[in-house]
C-alpha cells in the first residue's frame, strides 16, 4: 500500500427518512418482528435541527441545512438567511464528474429533493423547481408530479424541452433504458401512500438506480427520500407511518448489501425532523405489534438520529448541527 496512489472518491448514498425520529423507527422495528436493518449501521450520531428563526423546523429549511450547510428559514428552498443562493452537495459532485440521482417517494418537486437541486424563496413554487429541476442536470430522477412538467400553468412542457432525457412510464421501462438522463414520473401528483399499494417498491426502484449508476464507472451521489413517513405522522395515522418506515428500512437493507459489497461507498441516513411527536404506548413483541399516541400534528424540535456506513463514516458519530452533514460529506469528496 503506497500512499501516493490515487485516492478513489467513495460514492456517497444520502437516505432521508421524512418526519422520520427515534419512535418511528422503533415502530418500524417492532412490527418487524423487533428487527431493523438500521443495526447494520457502523456509526451512529444525533443531530439538532431546528431551522434559522424557528426552534421547529420545516422540511425546506433542514433540507437546505443538510444539502447546503446553511441555516434558513422555514419554507425557504437552497438560499440562506441573506436569500443568497448556496450550492448543494449534489450541486458539487456534479461539477466534479459524478453521476447523481435523486428518488422520492412524494412529489420530485417537494421540499427535501428540491433542496438538492432548486433555489426558491417558497417550497411551494412548484412550477418554478420543476422548471429548475429540468436544467439541473441531473442524471436520473424518480418521483411524482407530473403535472408541473406537463400541466403547467404557463402551459410549458418540461417533458417536451427536456430532449436530452428518456421518460420512463413503468419499472420495466426504466429499467430497458440504458441513457445517462432518465426521469421517471411515477404519478400524476402525489403518489399514494405504501398502505394504499404504491407501487413500484422504493427498494426496487433504488436498487436499479443504483446498477445504473454504477455501470458509468464513475463516483455517484445518490438521494433517497422516505417522503411519506412524515405524511403519516401529520395525519397521526400509524397504518401509514409504520408501512413507509418498513418500505424504507426494506431499501436500507438493499442499500446496505450493495455498499458491503461495493467497499467503497459511504452511506448516511437521518431524518430532516421528527412529526408527530409519537410515543409507543403499548404493544406486543410476539404479534410485531405496536400502540402510538401523538401530541402533535405538526413537526417537533427533538434530535434525530443519523446512522451511517461505509469509508469515513465515523464521520458521523456524535451530536452536531445538521448543516454539519454537509460539511462532513464536502470533506469526504474533497479528500
Amino acid at each position: 500500500y503506497s500512499f501516493s496512489q490515487e485516492f478513489k472518491p467513495p460514492n456517497i448514498i444520502m437516505m432521508i427518512g421524512d418526519g422520520m425520529g427515534l419512535s418511528q423507527i422503533s415502530s418500524g422495528m417492532y412490527s418487524n418482528n423487533n428487527y431493523t436493518s438500521f443495526e447494520r449501521s457502523q456509526h451512529v450520531g444525533l443531530i439538532k435541527t431546528h431551522s434559522f428563526d424557528n426552534l421547529v423546523t420545516d422540511s425546506a429549511a433542514a433540507g437546505t441545512a443538510m444539502s447546503s450547510g446553511v441555516k434558513t428559514y422555514n419554507r425557504v428552498v437552497g438560499l440562506d438567511e441573506k436569500f443568497s443562493p448556496v450550492n448543494t452537495i449534489l450541486e458539487i459532485c456534479r461539477d466534479k464528474g459524478y453521476m447523481t440521482a435523486i428518488i422520492a417517494t412524494s412529489t420530485i418537486v417537494h421540499a427535501t429533493p428540491a433542496s438538492y437541486y432548486s433555489k426558491v424563496k417558497s417550497r411551494y413554487e412548484y412550477d418554478e423547481i420543476a422548471s429548475q429541476l429540468s436544467k439541473s442536470n441531473i442524471n436520473f430522477f424518480i418521483g411524482g408530479g407530473e403535472k408541473f412538467f406537463n400541466d403547467r400553468s404557463d402551459k410549458r412542457n418540461l417533458i417536451n424541452e427536456m430532449n436530452d432525457y428518456f421518460f420512463a412510464n413503468s419499472l420495466e421501462s426504466f429499467k430497458k433504458m440504458n441513457s445517462n438522463k432518465i426521469g421517471f414520473l411515477t404519478s400524476y401528483d402525489d403518489p399514494i401512500g405504501k398502505h394504499e399499494g404504491r407501487k413500484p417498491s422504493l427498494e426496487d426502484l433504488v436498487q436499479m438506480t443504483v446498477e445504473k449508476l454504477k455501470s458509468f464507472n464513475k463516483p455517484f451521489f445518490l438521494l433517497v427520500e422516505g417522503s411519506q413517513i412524515d405524511w403519516g405522522g401529520h395525519d397521526n395515522d400509524s397504518e401509514h407511518m409504520i408501512s413507509e418506515m418498513l418500505e424504507f428500512d426494506r431499501t436500507i437493507d438493499k442499500v446496505f448489501d450493495f455498499a458491503d459489497y461495493d467497499r467503497n461507498t459511504t452511506v448516511v441516513i437521518t431524518a430532516d425532523h421528527e412529526t408527530g411527536g409519537v410515543a409507543i404506548i403499548d404493544g406486543n413483541l410476539e404479534d410485531s405489534k405496536v400502540v402510538n399516541k401523538y401530541v402533535s400534528e405538526d413537526h417537533t424540535a427533538s434530535m434525530v438520529p443519523v446512522f451511517s456506513f461505509g469509508p469515513y463514516s465515523s464521520l458521523f458519530s456524535g451530536v452536531y448541527d445538521n448543516t454539519e452533514i454537509f460539511d462532513k460529506l464536502e470533506a469526504i469528496i474533497n479528500k
